[in-house]
């Protein structure tokens, strides 16, 4: 196990005791050496955990600890990789380069044991290309976290157009088209958009009149919900 693995471990352990616990019960959760052990803790305390006890009484972690940024297990890295570059082949520009800035800020943090799992990451994403889009998506995010409305000029799949006035709420990345699901003012129910499909799109400044989780849950709750062709 990476030292950096080791550590995190060792805090994760000692999150699960209220009281002070021996170094001998943690080196035996831990799988080390009781003088290991006690190098951790000495490691931890220096990077800022508030670890009390000393050998023989016991320690016990303080209340209120935020885990480093640094501290990943190996899974963790590995999870970080693989959706970051997922992100970059599935999601639009702004987005796909936004997830490798922050892979990499913290790839800067890390240990150069666990960058080098970074770099080296064989877990790889192949996907189709998404079918092209003229909707802004930065734009569409912009209008869920708002709470915004949109008006958009809309195409179904035989070519009708028409105009609706949607609250948008959530933004669904299948591997080759973007969904946006949103209350449809024109329908007074919820509908799925396909991003390829949106002729125009203009941002309202009127807030839409239900909280974003609020609809996120009735749409959940809504089993039979449509995909506007």
């Amino acid at each position: 196990m990476a030292r950096s693995e080791r550590l995190l471990t060792l805090l994760q352990t000692l999150r699960r005791y209220r009281r002070p616990v021996s170094g001998a019960v943690l080196a035996a959760e831990a799988g080390v050496s009781i003088r290991t052990l006690y190098r951790d803790i000495a490691s931890l305390q220096a990077q800022g955990a508030l670890i009390d006890g000393e050998p023989g009484v016991g320690y016990v972690l303080k209340p209120g600890f935020m885990l480093p940024p640094m501290m990943f297990s190996q899974d963790e890295i590995e999870a970080l990789v693989l959706g970051s570059r997922w992100v970059a082949r599935a999601a639009d520009p702004r987005l796909a380069m936004a997830g490798a800035d922050a892979l990499a800020k913290i790839a800067d943090v890390l240990p150069p044991d666990m960058r080098e799992e970074v770099e080296a990451s064989t877990l790889l994403v192949n996907l189709r290309p998404p079918v092209e889009t003229k909707a802004d998506l930065g734009i569409i995010r912009k209008a869920i976290r708002s709470e915004r409305m949109l008006r958009l000029t809309y195409s179904d799949e035989v070519g009708t157009v028409s105009v609706r006035r949607i609250w948008p709420f959530a933004l669904s990345y299948f591997e080759q088209v973007r969904v946006v699901a949103a209350w449809c003012e024109l329908r007074q129910d919820f509908r799925h958009f396909r991003t390829d499909r949106i002729i125009e799109m203009l941002p309202q400044n009127e807030r839409y009149p239900r909280r974003r989780a609020v609809l996120l849950k009735a749409w959940r709750d809504q089993q039979d919900v449509r995909i506007e062709a």
